[in-house]
């Protein structure tokens, strides 16, 4: 079961292109994508059994991805999880720093398809 969890990552994101782009660029790759168009969505994916690489967007409506952070931190939904900012913003957060343990990289849009297939590669390695 470890295997196959570990070729699954799940982007959160309000911007369906972006969850479009990860699953055209990932799936060929053999890497499972599950799409999350807000944070709710990405707690309730977590809540059902999800673990693996965690792709979130800073900026959604409704609940934020450090606030979707801070509610996976409060539910105890951390372990086995990895992940990486995805933010259109070129400076990071100060919720960063306060955050910071709990996120492994901070990758801004628009990103190269290349670089973000080998960065999510690299991401799936620190998976127990």
């Amino acid at each position: 079961m470890a295997e196959e969890s570990n070729r699954r990552i799940m982007v959160v994101d309000d911007d369906v292109f972006i969850l479009e782009v990860m699953e055209e660029l990932l799936a060929p790759e053999g890497i499972e994508v599950v799409a999350a168009e807000s944070g709710d969505e990405c707690i309730a994916q977590l809540a059902d059994g999800f673990r693996g690489v965690i792709l979130m967007d800073i900026m959604m409506p409704r609940k934020d991805g450090w606030e979707t952070i801070q509610e996976m931190i409060d539910r105890d939904l951390m372990e086995r999880n990895v992940i990486a900012m995805l933010t259109a913003k070129d400076v990071p957060d100060m919720e960063l720093e306060c955050l910071k343990e709990h996120v492994i990289d901070y990758i801004t849009k628009p990103f190269e398809p290349d670089e973000i297939v080998a960065l999510v590669k690299g991401y799936l390695n620190y998976l127990p």
